[in-house]
C-alpha cells in the first residue's frame, strides 16, 4: 500500500477580467448588491475563440506537470473533473491526452460539479495507493460565462460564476506519514433538483425539444439555483465532513495548518472559519478575484496558496467541497 502525494500544482484563469460594475451595466445589479451577498469583487470570462474548458485545463496541466518534475511520457492516468464539457460527449480528459502529447493512457470524466476536484482527487489516490498507477494526472476546468443568463433576469446566479482551471499530478509515496491521509464523499440526490441545468438532456428535454418550442423564455438549459436552501445545507455538510476527515486521522482543529474551501461563497467560508474558531492565515479564499470556478475553484485556491508560501512541508491541509447533486467531500493532505 502507497499513499499519493501532490507533486505539482498549476493553474489558469482567463485575461478577460469582469468587475461588478461591467455586469451593471448589462445587469441590473451593483457592486455594492453582490459583495454583501457573495463577498465577488470580478471575475475572469473567456473570450470566444482564446480559450475552452480542455484548452484551459492543458494550460494548467502544463503548468503542474513542470512543477512536478514528471516526465509526460510518466503520467499514467488523467481525471478531468467539469460541469461544462466541450462537447456533449467525449469528455474533455481524452481531449487533454490528445493535445497534451501523452501515451494512449487512461482517461476518466468526473461529473460532481463544485466537488467535482475532491471527488477526482480520491479517485486518482486510489489507483495509487493500490499500485495501479504511479502518477496521475488531476484538473478541474470550467467554463460558466457562455452558458449563464446574463440578463437580469439571471442575476441572481450568473454574477456568480467565473472560468478558470486548476490541475495537480499526483504521485507515488512510499512515506504513509505524508501525502493524502483520507478522502471522503457523500451525496444527497433528493435534493438534485436545488441547484440544476435541467436541459438539455435525454431524460426530460432534449436539444429537438428545445429547438421544436423555439421558446424565448425557456430557462431550462441556464442554471438554476435555490440558493437559501443551497447556502443552508453547505454550511451543515462543510462542517460534517471537515470533523469526519479529522476524526479519521485522530486530528484536532488545531492541527490544521490550512482549510482550503471550495469557493461557492464568501460568506459561507466565513461561516465555516468562524464555527471552527481558525484565523485568516489558516483559511485561504480567492472568490473575492475569480467568483466560483467550481470544479476548478480548489486547485486554483491551493495552488496560489502554495505559491504564496502558506503551504509548507510538514503542514496539516484540509480540503472540503459541496455543490449540486448534493455531493460534498473532503480530503486530508499532509504536505
Amino acid at each position: 500500500m502507497y499513499h499519493s502525494k501532490i507533486a505539482g500544482l498549476g493553474f489558469y484563469v482567463p485575461s478577460n477580467v469582469v468587475t461588478n460594475d461591467d455586469l451593471s451595466k448589462i445587469i441590473d445589479t451593483n457592486d455594492e448588491w453582490i459583495q454583501e451577498r457573495t463577498g465577488i469583487q470580478e471575475r475572469r470570462h473567456i473570450i470566444r475563440g482564446e480559450d475552452t474548458t480542455t484548452s484551459m485545463g492543458v494550460k494548467a496541466a502544463e503548468i503542474a506537470i513542470e512543477r512536478s518534475g514528471v516526465a509526460k511520457e510518466d503520467i499514467d492516468f488523467v481525471v478531468f473533473a467539469t460541469l461544462s464539457p466541450d462537447y456533449y460527449f467525449p469528455g474533455p480528459g481524452v481531449l487533454v491526452q490528445r493535445d497534451l502529447g501523452l501515451r494512449t493512457v487512461g482517461a476518466l470524466d468526473v461529473r460532481n460539479q463544485c466537488s467535482g476536484f475532491i471527488y477526482a482527487l480520491s479517485v486518482a489516490d486510489q489507483y495509487i495507493k493500490t499500485g495501479m498507477y504511479k502518477n496521475v494526472l488531476i484538473i478541474g476546468s470550467e467554463v460558466h460565462s457562455t452558458g449563464l443568463d446574463m440578463t437580469s433576469r439571471g442575476r441572481g446566479v450568473s454574477v456568480i460564476f467565473g472560468d478558470g482551471a486548476g490541475a495537480a499530478v499526483l504521485s507515488r509515496e512510499e512515506d504513509l506519514t505524508k501525502g493524502i491521509l483520507s478522502t471522503h464523499l457523500h451525496s444527497e440526490g433528493q435534493h438534485a433538483e436545488e441547484l440544476i441545468v435541467k436541459a438539455p438532456g435525454m431524460g426530460d428535454r432534449w436539444v429537438t425539444d428545445i429547438l421544436a418550442d423555439n421558446d424565448p423564455n425557456d430557462e431550462s438549459y441556464f442554471p438554476y439555483m435555490n440558493g437559501q436552501f443551497v447556502f443552508k445545507n453547505a454550511v451543515v455538510r462543510f462542517s460534517e465532513v471537515i470533523n469526519e476527515g479529522l476524526q479519521a486521522n485522530n486530528l484536532q482543529v488545531s492541527d490544521i495548518d490550512m482549510l482550503i474551501p471550495h469557493q461557492a461563497n464568501l460568506r459561507i467560508s466565513q461561516f465555516i472559519q468562524k464555527k471552527f474558531g481558525l484565523t485568516d492565515d489558516q483559511v485561504y479564499n480567492n472568490i473575492q478575484k475569480y467568483g466560483n470556478t467550481t470544479a476548478a475553484s480548489i486547485p486554483i485556491a491551493l495552488t496560489e496558496a502554495w505559491e504564496q508560501g502558506k503551504i509548507k512541508s510538514g503542514d496539516t491541509v484540509v480540503l472540503a467541497a459541496f455543490g449540486s447533486g448534493f455531493t460534498w467531500g473532503s480530503a486530508i493532505i499532509k504536505w
